[in-house]
């Protein structure tokens, strides 16, 4: 990198003074670096476990995995601590990482709200937080999320929001949660006309299959956008059929798949992707110079979105899109309000002019295995991964009520040969390894030692006080003072566990 891009000459400076930045750019912009910058370089020291202090929201994985490639490099040469939590991968290992202390940590909202309510993040030394694409955050239904986890970062600390619209639901977000910020608008919220060509291609239904293979058998790297997922699977087999490297991208597939086949995509072993929306937004793949709509979007922002996959950082890339007689008013009405005027072309699959425009050319026809298949992710496993998220707090509990389900009988003996005042025996089993796998000394409402152990910090009997103190000094009574929860083996503690 030699000369910073638009957005970051004009951010940068005044992010570095602390102030409060709001910036607008379009896709591919440069935006990652215009706040990643200042995050890192604004850093001072490490981060303690589970209390990471610069926050990066983003709406999507795969955005999350772009943002913190970018600014692992760069915080490896500061001795800072990058990585994302994102649904559809192990939410234990993700604690793990939490545990060893992030300093700047990139999230989707709903998997950070998650780690919140388990209490394995603690954003109360949050100091400078960052929201990039946040209109699609308030698109894709996120505001509420959103809300709640500002709501925990503290006050004071600054913000940074970038996104390709500043309107609705955004205004909102700046009202509330920014403090006199500084404006940089450096693009009019619709595409670029200078660096993209826009066409509407005219096509019936009968020839539209055969036009597309014909337009994905080109050379260079074309993403295809489709309606939904099972669209975008059928296209993408049909396209193998025909002898083209093409695969599918969309939600409901595993995130590993996701994450290999963008990889293959980028690596050029894949040189058409079939996408959905999940591709649509904050997605950077070097030199996408087509861009193509199988059908026409219904909301101009999903046009502006998918079209800013192409013509990137001061590349140029054509944009097309397939229209049928039925969808041209539409079309006509949904290009006015995106503020794009397409070039309208009558096509059909062997058309001189179609090959001029687009490369298009005929397919070599012979069929490409289709990979390994991927499930996709079902209710059951979905389910799974909340099981999961459940498990990882089951087991914080399993030091604070130790073994007292399971041991029952040998809690009675224990209590009829102890003396008063005497320290019980520790939980036997698993106890002292679930207190070590206790959420450290957090609570989802930010307390800093909130009677949750450390790593490995349990208190003397295995529970988890804060100070060492636990449930484990027992007077005359039977009955534990009020410090961090030891073994529950008084006969009340086990009553409250049965019911």
């Amino acid at each position: 990198m030699v000369e910073a891009f638009p957005i970051q000459a004009a951010t940068i400076p005044d992010a570095l003074t602390g102030r409060d930045v709001l910036g607008r750019g379009q896709t591919g912009s440069g935006k990652t670096l215009a706040f990643g910058l200042p995050l890192l370089a604004m850093q001072q020291g490490n981060a303690r476990p589970l209390h990471p202090r610069g926050l990066v929201l983003v709406p999507t994985r795969e955005l999350a995995t772009q943002v913190t490639d970018a600014l692992k490099p760069l915080a490896k040469s500061l001795g800072l601590y990058v990585r994302e939590v994102v649904g559809g991968t192990s939410f234990t290992r993700q604690v793990d990482t939490l545990r060893r202390g992030v300093d700047v940590l990139v999230a989707t909202p709903g998997r950070l709200a998650d780690h919140v309510r388990q209490g394995t993040c603690v954003l109360s030394e949050v100091e400078r937080t960052a929201l990039d694409e946040a209109d699609q955050m308030a698109d894709m239904g996120f505001l509420p999320q959103v809300r709640e986890l500002l709501d925990l970062v503290p006050a004071d600390g600054q913000r940074l929001l970038f996104s390709a619209t500043l309107d609705g639901d955004v205004d909102k977000l700046v009202e509330r949660y920014m403090t006199n910020p500084v404006v940089h608008s450096l693009a009019p919220p619709a595409a670029s006309v200078d660096s993209m060509e826009h066409h509407q291609f005219l096509v019936s239904a009968a020839e539209k299959q055969a036009v597309l293979a014909r337009i994905a058998a080109r050379e260079g790297r074309t993403i295809m956008f489709v309606r939904t997922k099972h669209h975008a699977d059928r296209l993408a087999k049909k396209l193998r059929a025909a002898g083209i490297r093409a695969g599918a991208l969309h939600g409901g597939k595993a995130q590993n798949a996701r994450t290999r086949i963008l990889d293959e995509f980028k690596s050029g072993e894949t040189e058409t992707l079939v996408a959905t929306n999940v591709a649509a937004r904050g997605i950077h793949v070097d030199d996408v110079s087509l861009v193509v709509h199988v059908e026409p979007p219904t909301d101009p922002k999903d046009y502006l979105h998918r079209a800013g996959r192409t013509a990137r950082a001061g590349a140029t890339g054509t944009v097309v899109t397939l229209v049928t007689d039925d969808q041209k008013q539409a079309f006509r009405t949904m290009a006015n309000q995106a503020g794009v005027t397409a070039t309208t072309t009558t096509v059909s699959p062997e058309d001189a002019e179609l090959t001029r425009l687009t490369g298009a050319r005929e397919p070599i026809g012979v069929a490409i295995a289709t990979p390994k298949r991927e499930a996709p992710r079902s209710r059951g496993a979905q389910q799974r991964e909340r099981g999961a998220q459940q498990g990882e707090a089951r087991r914080s509990r399993g030091a604070k009520h130790g073994e007292a389900s399971r041991g029952r009988d040998a809690g009675r003996a224990q209590r009829s040969s102890h003396e008063p005042g005497e320290r019980r025996g520790e939980p036997r089993g698993r106890g002292p390894r679930r207190a070590e796998r206790g959420f450290g000394g957090q609570n989802p409402r930010g307390g800093a030692d909130g009677g949750r152990a450390a790593a490995g910090g349990h208190s003397e009997a295995g529970g988890r006080g804060s100070g060492g103190g636990g449930r484990n000094a027992h007077g005359p009574s039977g009955r534990s003072g009020r410090g961090g929860h030891g073994a529950r083996n008084d006969r009340g503690g086990m009553r409250r566990d049965r019911t």
